[in-house]
């Protein structure tokens, strides 16, 4: 019975031991991912974004895409757009015979969204045909691949859709009461149409300029019917005169933001400083985060927003870091992706990177393309906006410390109670220490006698 009890104090002695190890290096693994620097600006490659395509190439191809359209009503559409503007953005970085597969992997996205799978959720009723959602994503997705080639290479067939397709939104525009078009019958979000008008410009970029009327006229529309609380764009609008239905809102901003630079850089900048301001929140003081609703309100999670915990939004907080590095805010930016590799819990292999072990892949595919994130048509920023404290990471690093030791101090305690003689069951008279007489059993005590 002594030896069986024995070797079940040390089997627990050394589970415990190894659990210990294991949540040091965890909390060890968790510190260097919040300082090793997680963003790369519009330039240099982007760390761990190839590997992240490895993994959602093989995910889409194990049918992630029609697992996402079961999520929400455009699953299936942004994975394979995400994925196919990712290697847009990572070509446009590569000198040009070096974007083979940056183009192929673009293709192989537009493709599956011109597709009948592609337009399913979208009305052909709509003008222009599937709404301005999907012709507004589709048309800058074909324009970025045109945009990988010099002049002489592109494809006159590919040259010539692009040109229609824009047209065709062009004149949707040009017709409408409001600068907002539907996406769906009757439901018109601001963030689309952004899409959709810099889709115009890069038009303009690649191939003789046609709709500079188009997009000024836009712009005024759009600074008449800012959201009078925060003078930014709303998020929802009445579908006929493109009045504000809901406010500005972190998870249609942080995208808005992204396309707007392309569209008017210095309407762009005004917009993204009032969104830093009223957006931007580092909540309990543990990092940088987006809140979903601005500073001082709040409001319910949706399919957008996802769930919100202390106001913030993950999929804002994510997309944000992309509309930071084309505003050249490196240091949000940066901050966003080293918080994104702590909490993201990414799992690395030598082909492949996931974060929450892969569980959401259409969080990847948005995080992927966040830290790819380049202007296509406008000059990078260069003047930086209000940085943010040094000392952001401080809390986290010191929480890390404290996960990382915590595990030890009964050891140690035990350890010094068993030098000193201060243990359980131990002290003057009993233990083994100063003082003690505790007598070894091997040890017989002699039997005192009466005579």
């Amino acid at each position: 019975m002594g030896g069986t009890s024995t070797v079940g104090r040390m089997a627990s002695r050394w589970s415990y031991l190894f659990l210990a190890v294991v949540v040091t290096a965890a909390a060890l693994s968790g510190g260097l991912r919040l300082v090793v620097p997680a963003a790369a600006g519009p330039t240099a490659d982007p760390p761990g974004v190839r590997r992240q395509l490895a993994f959602l190439r093989a995910q889409l191809d194990d049918g992630a895409g029609t697992a996402a359209q079961q999520i929400f009503p455009e699953g299936y559409f942004f994975l394979h757009v995400l994925y196919g503007l990712s290697w847009v953005d990572l070509g446009l970085r590569a000198a040009e015979e070096e974007r083979g597969t940056a183009l192929r992997e673009a293709r192989w996205a537009l493709d599956r969204l011109d597709s009948p799978a592609g337009r399913e959720p979208f009305s052909p009723e709509l003008a222009p045909a599937y709404g301005v959602f999907y012709r507004g994503w589709t048309n800058w997705l074909r324009g970025g691949m045109l945009s990988l080639h010099t002049a002489r290479a592109r494809d006159p067939a590919e040259l010539t859709r692009f040109a229609e397709d824009s047209a065709a939104l062009a004149a949707a525009f040009d017709a409408a009461g409001s600068p907002y078009l539907p996406a769906y019958p009757g439901q018109a979000w601001p963030v689309d149409s952004t899409v959709a008008i810099a889709s115009l410009r890069l038009h303009d970029t690649l191939l003789p300029a046609r709709f500079d009327g188009t997009v000024d006229r836009w712009l005024s529309g759009v600074r008449q019917r800012l959201d009078p609380e925060t003078g930014l764009l709303p998020h929802r609008v009445d579908p006929v005169r493109g009045a504000p239905v809901d406010g500005a809102r972190g998870s249609s901003q942080s995208m808005i933001l992204r396309f707007l630079v392309d569209v008017d850089p210095a309407f762009a900048r005004a917009q993204y400083l009032g969104f830093r301001e009223r957006f931007v929140a580092t909540p309990l003081g543990l990092g940088p985060a987006v809140r979903e609703y601005p500073a001082g309100t709040s409001g319910p999670g949706d399919v957008d927003s996802g769930p919100l915990l202390l106001g913030i939004s993950l999929s804002a907080t994510v997309v944000t870091l992309g509309a930071a590095q084309v505003q050249g805010d490196a240091a949000l930016a940066g901050a966003l992706a080293n918080y994104g590799e702590l909490a993201g819990v990414p799992v690395t292999t030598p082909w492949s990177k996931r974060y929450a072990l892969g569980a959401v892949p259409i969080g990847d595919a948005f995080l992927a393309w966040s830290k790819a994130a380049r202007p296509w048509v406008a000059e990078q920023v260069a003047d930086q906006p209000p940085s943010i404290s040094r000392w952001w990471r401080l809390p986290l690093l010191s929480l890390l410390v404290l996960l990382g030791a915590a595990p030890w101090l009964p050891l140690l305690l035990a350890r010094h109670r068993h030098r000193t003689g201060t243990g359980t069951g131990t002290g003057a008279g009993a233990g083994p220490g100063p003082g003690g007489n505790r007598v070894p059993p091997s040890v017989e005590q002699p039997v005192q006698s009466d005579g």
